[in-house]
């Protein structure tokens, strides 16, 4: 175990992304990096110091740190079944940022039907529970939609994400079967706009706008993500928008510390919430460095 304290905050990566070097061809981890000097560069501002550290370290002891805040934990989605009783651990020995409850809530995406009744525009999102019996090409007769996408509840980097159709249903109604053995599923209709306009990300510290990027998958492919050849750029988004992600924001089930809030235009052409992510949201604060102080200003504030 960690005897001394070596820093008052952690700034939780996952084993990947521990390194304090990057490789010169590795523009990725580049990015980590860069940005946790940022927010390090903030909180030294405040007279706060910092270390990465990785979440899953068995070596750690949480209780030498105020508190820990994610980043970059990305591998958590993957190690689900570790993470949750660590996430128990770690928040009985320090503070959480976001809160551990908050944590919880975000960690399935049945939180989207709780915005839902909050007001907040979704895209629509029927739940299929573990051990569920579906029909993937029924449903889309129930429903009406053309096109679907289906993905589980507790995911990231599109994991286990299938775009479907009448027509190809039955190529995945097998494998979306055998996985609802062991976990729950959300099915929403696809967004078109998604292939030309992408997703637009918003980026709220403090239950305020910062900055915003638009992610655009790439031709011929729906997932905006890099881990799948998706690009961001940086983006300007509307009054409406900006009104939406703090409204969403405002709506978690307490005041989140920081976040990003997904959003498209949905068939009708109207703004629809697609995530809300605030475990371990990537914020691009390359984009805007002034963000990463506004976050050093938060974390000071809650110390």
């Amino acid at each position: 175990m960690i005897k001394t304290k070596k820093a008052e905050i952690a700034l939780l990566t996952d084993h990947r992304y521990t390194a304090e070097t990057a490789d010169e061809d590795d523009w990725y981890f580049k990015n980590i990096l860069y940005e946790d000097e940022l927010l390090q560069n903030a909180l030294r501002e405040h007279g706060i110091t910092s270390i990465r550290v990785d979440w899953a370290d068995p070596d750690v002891d949480w209780s030498n740190f105020q508190c820990a805040v994610f980043r970059t934990t990305w591998d958590y989605f993957d190690r689900i079944s570790e993470f949750r009783p660590w996430l128990e651990k770690a928040s009985s020995q320090t503070r959480l940022y976001n809160k551990p409850s908050l944590i919880w809530w975000n960690l399935d995406k049945h939180y989207l039907a709780d915005l839902e009744k909050k007001g907040i525009p979704i895209v629509p999102s029927l739940f299929f529970e573990t051990g569920s019996t579906i029909n993937l090409k029924n449903l889309l007769d129930e429903t009406g939609w053309d096109e679907a996408v289906i993905k589980p509840c507790v995911s990231g980097a599109a994991r286990h994400t299938y775009r479907i159709n009448k027509n190809n249903a039955g190529d995945f109604q097998e494998k979306v079967q055998s996985l609802l053995a062991e976990e729950s599923f959300i099915l929403q209709p696809f967004i078109s706009n998604v292939m030309d306009s992408g997703e637009d990300t918003l980026v709220i510290i403090d239950g305020q706008y910062t900055h915003a990027v638009r992610k655009l998958p790439k031709k011929g492919d729906f997932r905006v993500q890099d881990d799948h050849g998706g690009t961001v750029h940086s983006y300007q988004p509307t009054k409406e928008q900006i009104e939406l992600a703090e409204k969403a924001m405002a709506a978690c089930p307490s005041a989140p510390v920081y976040g990003r809030v997904d959003m498209v235009k949905d068939e009708n052409k109207n703004w629809a919430v697609m995530e809300l992510e605030l475990i371990e949201p990537e914020l691009w604060l390359r984009e805007n460095p002034d963000a990463a102080k506004q976050f050093g200003r938060a974390i000071s504030r809650i110390l």
